[in-house]
């Protein structure tokens, strides 16, 4: 029987692992997009360049599970951080669109596995009552670890080969870190089949919502540096910029989550669709005076960090309890497939259209969503929803750590899925 000091450590190696990672990923995303525009890639084959780590974060969302209950949590972390730090090593080797294409989706599916791993592994070490606080304080290690990773981008030539080197180093070190603690894998569970069409009939907006909301953010976080790269705005800017959406999005996640749960998730879904497709056609209206657009920024991340987390609380109200994980695979998938066609759709926008195009079409995608949600509230009631532990949800991340869980641990009904205490009170 592990000592609760010992459990504690453990957990807290895990955290800390997973915000090293996130550190290096944060730096990763936006380096590819500042390297396709410096590489002079094709359009389409930047596109899909920068499209292929959520296709590949997709896969491995959805396969990763049987790998780790074939091999263990310690072998396969290490199975998948080493996929991840060979495929980053080969692309500072090979800088061609086909094998950045191929070496970024299998950086994506390691990823994924990464993170199933830690957060199942959480599951099992965390015991119910302190969950919601282990959950938070992993989220927003996610958080500050994405956030921060913006900076470095100022601080190392992004043409050479030694961001890549630091990248490597950062998921090595995560690598170390979690191979040196004693692996208690989780009890395996049957979970409850659910066909797609099931979902969709009962939870149209959600399935809608986690589509467009993955195809919103991964437009944004995929071009918009892309595209300051291209203007020769200062790449310390271009680090505070991206910085500042993070943490607009990390911002918007309590008191939205509070909002969600006091009345219907479709209007509140509304509403956030409206503010992002202002704050998006605002941006592009603003001067080229990056200052200028911080505030903005902050505010447009806010508002697409928002989507996916109230969509996933509008399927778990619609669905039984013990269906939790099906939808929340289900809504992965969605939100995989949106983000995936978000950069190879948006860089032809950009091409064309310069940065408006690209934001024009996120406030378009916005309003769609928008305009769905409110009208199927005005044709349906909204389902009665309980309060259950939050789990905050990071753009770029993985949107898993509720998805891990028991469903026998939560309330009957799930609410906003976010990541504060339950003592806290606080729901998204």
């Amino acid at each position: 029987m592990q000592s609760s000091d010992s459990r504690r450590a453990q957990i807290g190696t895990l955290i800390l692992a997973t915000s090293g990672i996130q550190l290096a990923n944060g730096f990763f995303t936006t380096l590819i997009s500042l390297r396709v525009v410096l590489e002079d890639f094709q359009a389409t084959m930047a596109g899909l360049v920068l499209s292929g780590y959520f296709l590949g974060f997709t896969v491995g969302a959805v396969r990763c599970g049987r790998i780790i209950e074939r091999i263990g949590h310690i072998r396969a972390y290490a199975a998948f951080a080493g996929v991840v730090v060979t495929a980053t090593g080969a692309m500072a080797l090979l800088v061609e669109p086909l094998p950045w294409l191929i070496l970024r989706a299998l950086v994506g599916f390691g990823c994924a596995g990464l993170f199933v791993t830690t957060e199942s592994w959480l599951n099992a070490k965390a015991q119910p009552a302190e969950r919601g606080r282990v959950f938070s304080l992993y989220m927003v290690g996610t958080f500050a670890g994405l956030a921060f990773g913006q900076l470095l981008i100022g601080r190392k030539e992004v043409e050479t080969a030694v961001p890549f080197s630091i990248i490597c180093s950062l998921f090595a070190l995560a690598l170390v870190m979690v191979c040196t603690t004693r692996a208690e894998p989780p009890q395996a569970s049957s979970v409850p089949l659910l066909p797609y069409r099931q979902l969709a009939r009962a939870a149209p907006v959600a399935v809608v919502g986690a589509a467009l909301s993955g195809f919103v953010a991964s437009a944004f976080y995929a071009l918009v540096p892309a595209w300051m790269q291209g203007e020769g705005i200062e790449r310390e800017t271009i680090g505070l910029l991206m910085l500042a959406a993070v943490l607009g999005g990390l911002a918007f996640q309590v008191p939205v989550g509070r909002l969600s749960d006091r009345f219907d998730r479709r209007v509140v879904l509304a509403a956030l669709c409206a503010g992002c497709a202002i704050a998006a056609v605002s941006l592009a209206q603003l001067p080229d005076k990056p200052m200028v657009s911080l505030p903005v920024i902050a505010l447009l991340g806010g508002f697409m960090s928002a989507l996916y987390p109230v969509c996933v609380a509008h399927a778990h109200d619609r669905m039984p309890a013990d269906r939790v994980v099906a939808v929340s695979s289900w809504l992965i998938v969605a939100s995989g497939v949106g983000s995936v066609l978000g950069p190879f759709i948006g860089v032809r926008f950009m091409y064309r259209f310069d940065l408006n195009g690209v934001l024009y079409l996120i406030a378009a995608a916005a309003c769609l969503l928008g305009a769905f949600a409110f009208g199927r509230s005005l044709i349906s009631a909204s389902p009665p929803h309980v309060e259950r532990p939050f789990e905050i949800l990071a753009p770029q991340a993985a949107p898993l750590a509720h998805d891990l869980r028991d469903p026998s641990d939560d309330c009957p009904s799930h609410g906003y899925a976010g990541a504060v205490p339950e003592e806290s009170r606080s729901a998204e």
